[in-house]
């Protein structure tokens, strides 16, 4: 099914700076694709149709004017309900915020607006981001497009669900343990990390904690580095942005167009679990069979990994602290409205002392070190984007992989947060589908600060993937989408557990 919705952003773009397409029509071609499809997914759960028309008409008089046209001009986005939108319900997936609407923009979403961007409304997400399954008490749960009983994996799962079903080509997200990454690796689309301070957010509760980032998400690595331009920038609202005083670092032209780069001259390691994280037999074979395919074009590709001894504790020490600052208050004015992962993560952290605080910095500086030394060696590194394959929507998370209990409710994220402990850039792109027919991610992790480097990787692995049926891009089955029954009719479709 091909219609104006299912063009990438560039070619949408550039058909529209062509006049060969019109900003309004393929509005109404993505307003009609969340109308036909939505009710069996519930990614799109706020919608500003009638405002979205209004900016899509002015979009066309000045490309009829022959006015200069910003880089997303006339694109229409999805963005992520964790992010703060002016005149638009924003629930951050908490009964708290129920009616929220906020009087003014934060950044990243002015920034897209004034790109050009055409806010069609926002993503659906897990309370304040807690957890990769996402669901909530508010609008209940989004489920994956390739299979309505599994899950879409979070928290920018109603993202992922919206670009997968061509509801919009571009959408925004988050990610602190691998919430760009996930949903992007379980719904067949592209989520990337940046480096922190790459995207510059006022919000962060502890500014100059790298682990949270905002980032983009689209279909193809080219609307992935489209995004990201208009997304980049040096402000000093975000202790991490702002580097060098009255010079500009951070550019759009820096990641579009992705400049190419000769994998043959590429050192690769690969690793199906960093060394510690619960992979899943299934996805470990699978990776070993997917990077079989293409290995080969690489100057070298060996089994190796960073020494990730110590990642676990740091991660939960520092999430957990995080979501104390960020939480604490809420819950004890009103703990009823705070669902279970807010709880448990707000619990543990108030656990710790000083000295478990000051032990997990000191761990993060040390594993930072290593990865340091590892990159002196290795250009990336390719592993599977996430240790499981789509399970259930209804389990809230997997408490075991392959027989063996987890850690905690993030535990089966540690392929992601292995990077976000260090820093480090990293995306998910789509190489076709595991045995079970439901997509595979691959992770790319590149050295520190090299975003670029990781954009045209997966570039290169793009357009040498896409002609295998194989390792292609998967597409859901949009017309039985279509017929489906209605996700919110499900037991269990609002809430927690």
């Amino acid at each position: 099914m091909s219609e104006p919705c299912d063009l990438t952003a560039v070619e949408a773009r550039r058909l529209i700076g062509a006049k060969q397409l019109s900003s309004s029509e393929l509005l109404e071609s993505c307003i009609g694709r969340i109308e036909s499809v939505d009710h069996a997914v519930n990614a799109m759960v706020s919608r500003d149709f009638e405002r979205a028309r209004a900016t899509a008409k002015a979009a066309d008089a000045a490309t009829m004017r022959g006015d200069v046209l910003p880089a997303l001009h006339g694109l229409p986005i999805g963005i992520k309900d964790l992010e703060v939108t002016e005149g638009l319900l924003t629930t951050f997936g908490s009964p708290l915020f129920r009616d929220n609407i906020p009087i003014s923009d934060e950044r990243v979403v002015a920034a897209v607006r004034r790109a050009g961007a055409i806010v069609v409304g926002k993503t659906n997400t897990p309370e304040f981001g807690a957890g990769a399954n996402t669901r909530n008490a508010v609008f209940g749960a989004t489920v994956n497009p390739f299979d309505q009983s599994k899950s879409c994996a979070g928290s920018s799962g109603g993202s992922a669900v919206a670009l997968a079903t061509g509801m919009v080509p571009l959408c925004t997200g988050s990610d602190t343990g691998g919430s760009l990454r996930n949903p992007a690796a379980f719904c067949g689309i592209v989520g990337f990390r940046p480096s922190p301070g790459l995207v510059p957010s006022e919000r962060r509760p502890h500014g100059w904690s790298g682990l949270p980032v905002v980032g983009p998400m689209a279909r193809t690595v080219a609307d992935t580095c489209l995004l990201l331009g208009a997304m980049t920038g040096d402000d000093a609202s975000d202790p991490l942005a702002t580097t060098v005083h009255g010079a500009t670092v951070r550019r759009p032209g820096d990641f579009y167009p992705p400049a190419r780069i000769d994998l043959a001259g590429l050192r690769v390691a690969l690793t199906p679990d960093f060394g510690f994280a619960p992979t899943e037999k299934h996805i470990a074979s699978v990776f070993a069979e997917k990077t079989s395919l293409f290995r080969h074009v690489f100057a070298r590709a060996e089994e190796a990994t960073p020494d990730c001894a110590g990642t676990d504790e740091a991660f939960e020490v520092l999430r957990a602290v995080s979501f104390v600052g960020a939480h604490l208050d809420k819950m004890r004015a009103s703990p009823e409205l705070i669902g279970p992962n807010v709880r448990a993560n707000i619990e543990e952290g108030l656990r710790y002392n000083a000295e478990d605080i000051a032990r997990a910095l000191s761990l993060q500086t040390v594993l930072y070190g290593r990865w340091q030394s590892f990159f002196q060696n290795h250009d990336v590194i390719l592993t599977p984007a996430i240790t499981i394959g789509p399970r259930s929507w209804r389990e809230l998370y997997p408490a075991e992989i392959d027989g063996a209990p987890t850690r905690t409710y993030f535990h089966w994220l540690a392929m992601a947060y292995a990077v976000t402990v260090v820093g480090h850039p990293a995306i998910s792109i789509p190489v076709g589908l595991d045995r079970n027919g439901m997509p595979f991610g691959l992770q790319i992790v590149g050295p520190r600060g090299g975003d670029a480097v990781v954009l045209r990787v997966a570039a290169e692995l793009e357009a040498l993937l896409a002609g295998d049926s194989r390792t292609a891009r998967p597409v859901p089955n949009i017309a039985a989408l279509m017929t489906a029954p209605p996700i919110r009719a499900a037991e269990g479709f609002i809430g927690f557990d």
